[in-house]
């Protein structure tokens, strides 16, 4: 069969045809599943985006960081001293909200209801998270 009788019956160019008929001589099989890159690379690793989703679910007085209006920080990089680099607010949110999160302003009421097991809590997420990112070794009966 002819390039241009493959290109009729595919309803394709008769270039598209020879591209295809060469990366199956090289490659064989494997030339006819696709390659796809994926898109842009991710910006930022599993453990940076875990450390911000810690940051950004935890109160501001826990880290010494003051927030403007209680929303958001005061400067892209303000808030995350040692975790990125550099993000900017757009980047930020898109990474919040793949992990839906929603920046709002803090209740004030929420500070005095404080639960009496609130440090020991917290302790136990931070150690999980520890675990998660090979930090430290799970003891026996904790989460691999």
């Amino acid at each position: 069969m002819s390039v241009a009788q493959i290109a009729g019956l595919a309803f394709t160019s008769e270039d598209r045809v020879r591209d295809v008929l060469h990366n199956f001589n090289a490659d064989g099989c494997a030339s006819l599943y696709p390659r796809y890159a994926g898109g842009h690379p991710p910006r930022f690793t599993l453990a940076q985006r875990r450390e911000i989703m810690k940051i950004a679910k935890s109160a501001s007085a826990d880290h010494g960081l003051a927030f403007r209006g209680g929303a958001r920080p005061s400067a892209p990089t303000s808030w995350s001293p040692g975790v990125v680099d550099d993000i900017s607010h757009d980047a930020l949110r898109a990474l919040l909200r793949t992990e839906s999160i929603s920046v709002q302003a803090m209740k004030t009421w929420k500070a005095f209801c404080a639960d009496p097991d609130y440090t020991v809590k917290k302790a136990r997420m931070e150690h999980l998270y520890a675990i998660a990112d090979g930090q430290v070794i799970a003891k026996d009966g904790e989460p691999r």
